[in-house]
């Protein structure tokens, strides 16, 4: 029989939908799966938006009726603004029974200003007052920019998904910046107990990459080599992510975790991204099995989500066998694949994937206010 979706969640893992558009937030769906699929939170990114906007007439009649001089970006935040405070709403029972420890939605700054600290801090206030909402998470990319902008948005009491995150080193430094934003609060004479911040790791797209890079060293090396090389396969990826996991088990322990812990601060989970399957010779739920474990979240998308109810198996998993784990990447180095190298370049791919999604956003906005203007008249 396949495990439930509960049985995740008992497991210590936070089950959040890594989609939003304004028809299942209107038609009860949103607040089905949150009764019937142990859902406890959502995030949102500007793909996701770009798909929501593109289909159907859901957020014609908004856009038609928005004052005249709204820019395309005004019109877009104007809408996503208005899709997380209503989410928001749907998770606020979620958030009240685990005295804010989940239910939160996140929103992202705009991928645009990923590199620049002032301005992301300008942007994640503005979506923060918008929203106006305590479970509400304003996303900001794990750049050195991004980190210098999280450690002050702690210290503002700011909730934050630290999204973007490939590398075991960038996340040390996103560690630290929770931390020492949660030091800076203190410092001022603020609570921090009732700040929430998760860290997003993405998962799938390590695998992508370095398959990749597998299969270009294939022709070159000895058939003993490409065995081993191939054995490889679909490996990085979870390596990785445990990796990730034993940081965040180091550095939320010792001294200067308790002193924190002792004034309320909520650990900073690590939340698993990018769990889709994208090779269909992998296991689709691969990415959700091999990640389970307490204190963590994985954000799904629909169809992930469904695949693992119809035949997900749920076992503690994210902690187990970190000496191979460990293997696996220095075999990879050995021949090579400097995993520094791949996760470099992921952020550069993502932020760019993010930035495209965001520009096709505001054409087709644009496009579309166009033609209401014109049936309008």
């Amino acid at each position: 029989m396949p495990a439930s979706l509960f049985e995740l969640r008992s497991a210590g893992q936070s089950i959040w939908l890594d989609y939003i558009d304004r028809t299942m937030l209107l038609n009860g769906e949103l607040a089905r799966r949150i009764a019937h699929d142990a859902l406890t939170g959502m995030t949102s990114n500007p793909t996701i938006f770009e798909k929501a906007m593109a289909e159907g007439t859901a957020y014609d009649a908004q856009l038609a009726a928005a004052p005249a001089g709204h820019t395309a970006w005004d019109l877009f935040e104007l809408v996503e603004t208005d899709d997380v405070r209503a989410a928001c709403d749907i998770f606020r029972g979620v958030f009240e029974e685990t005295r804010g420890g989940d239910g939160y939605v996140s929103i992202e700054v705009s991928p645009g200003a990923a590199n620049d600290t002032d301005a992301t801090i300008t942007e994640a206030r503005r979506l923060w007052a918008m929203v106006g909402r305590p479970n509400v998470m304003i996303k900001v990319p794990g750049t050195s920019a991004g980190a210098r902008a999280v450690r002050r948005l702690i210290a503002e009491g700011i909730n934050v998904n630290v999204t973007l995150l490939f590398s075991v080193d960038a996340y040390a430094t996103i560690i630290d910046a929770y931390l020492s934003g949660l030091e800076d609060r203190l410092k001022a004479g603020h609570p921090i107990n009732s700040i929430a911040s998760v860290a997003s790791f993405f998962v799938s797209r390590v695998d992508t990459e370095v398959d990749k890079r597998i299969d270009a060293l294939l022709p070159s090396v000895s058939p003993d080599v490409a065995e081993r090389l191939r054995a490889l396969h679909g490996r990085a990826a979870i390596a990785n992510a445990k990796l990730a996991y034993a940081l965040f088990r180091e550095r939320f322990a010792g001294p200067r975790w308790s002193a924190l812990a002792a004034k309320g601060a909520r650990l900073q989970r690590p939340l698993w991204a990018s769990t889709s399957t994208k090779n269909p010779a992998y296991r689709d739920v691969m990415y959700v099995e091999a990640l389970i474990g307490p204190d963590t979240v994985n954000t799904m998308p629909p169809a992930t989500l469904e695949a693992f109810r119809d035949h997900g198996r749920v076992a503690r998993t994210v902690d187990t066998n970190l000496d191979a784990e460990r293997a696996v990447i220095a075999e990879l180095e050995q021949h090579g694949i400097s995993l520094a190298s791949v996760t470099d370049k992921l952020l550069v791919d993502g932020l760019a994937s993010f930035q495209k999604s965001f520009d096709t956003l505001i054409a087709r906005l644009t496009e579309k206010t166009r033609t209401l203007a014109r049936v309008a008249r």
